[in-house]
């Protein structure tokens, strides 16, 4: 036990470590933005003094690295400043739409896993046959699309004809039922979008134990095709299918870009669209960060698993 402690602790420092790199790039990249901030915001018949006083408050004359560390000390504790756009806390922006964009990542994996799942249980059992080779190619077809177009075909196919809306409007007043109406589309497109590499990763883990001592011997005792793979081939394979889970559960969260602005969804997403088209450098540093963090918790989480779920990284001799 106290070796995943330590496997912990390695795999924590080196995430923060990314982070810490990530925030440079993030900083780095929109100071490599070209034009001038305070001009773009007050347009070109601002004047010179009035110029001058913007920059003095958005603090654009203080040097670069005074600047990067202001802005990542105020990230640490949760103050990532004010909305250059509509003069709100970002913070208070950024908390208005988390909870939406966690919603509907948990939405789209809640249908992802489960039929990824079962899909790839079924393809390895019935490896070779028309069921396994009709779901590959399925799954290299929703590789091969992008979000958009996929998006944009559901729209076509379920929302003009009236069956689902294709935008979705959230307010105080929607109900939990209507929320899950509304979010169907965007939940179901990214989940033909992760659904295939969950599944083909599912098959191929169980197909790789198939051929083992031990699952020979199952056979050898006459246990059934479906309960060698569920109770012998299955549990040794977690490890690798936890770790595609859980990364296909980071790019729900931030790969929601495309799909939020296709379906107007009040998201992480589409705020951090609006933030660029109003050049809110702010809220792309924030949002971005974010995004990030997001990537590099659920990283380390899939690292943690497929280590606990794996016996030989767990009791090496």
């Amino acid at each position: 036990m106290t070796a995943v402690w330590t496997m912990i602790g390695q795999r924590l420092l080196l995430g923060l470590l990314t982070l810490f790199v990530v925030s440079v790039v993030i900083f780095g990249a929109t100071e490599l933005l070209p034009g001038d901030l305070a001009r773009e915001l007050l347009g070109q018949s601002a004047t010179p003094e009035t110029l001058a006083a913007l920059r003095e408050q958005l603090g654009l004359n203080d040097p670069a690295p005074v600047r990067y560390w202001n802005w990542l000390t105020g990230a640490l504790q949760g103050d990532f400043g004010v909305s250059l756009a509509n003069k709100r806390p970002i913070s208070e922006l950024i908390s208005a739409r988390l909870g939406n964009t966690l919603f509907l990542a948990l939405y789209a994996a809640a249908l992802a896993v489960p039929v990824s799942l079962v899909l790839g249980i079924l393809a390895a059992l019935w490896r070779n046959s028309a069921f396994d080779r009709i779901t590959n190619a399925l799954a290299l077809s929703a590789i091969s699309f992008p979000e958009f177009f996929v998006a944009y075909i559901l729209v076509l196919w379920l929302a003009q004809s009236g069956l689902f809306p294709s935008m979705v409007r959230i307010t105080d007043a929607t109900s939990f039922g209507d929320l899950i109406y509304m979010a169907f589309l965007p939940a179901l497109t990214l989940t033909l979008v992760v659904t295939a590499h969950m599944m083909r990763m599912t098959r191929a883990a169980i197909i790789n134990l198939m051929a083992s001592p031990y699952i020979e011997m199952a056979r050898l005792k006459g246990l059934s095709p479906l309960r060698v793979v569920l109770r012998h081939a299955l549990p040794n394979a977690l490890a690798p299918i936890i770790n595609v889970v859980a990364l296909n559960l980071a790019y729900l969260i931030t790969g929601v870009v495309v799909v939020e602005v296709v379906f107007v969804y009040p998201g992480l997403g589409q705020l951090m669209v609006d933030a660029v088209s109003n050049r809110d450098i702010a809220v792309v540093q924030a949002v971005a960060l974010i995004f990030a963090a997001a990537y590099v918790l659920l990283n380390l989480i899939a690292d943690v698993l497929s280590t606990i779920t794996n016996p030989r990284l767990m009791h090496r001799r």
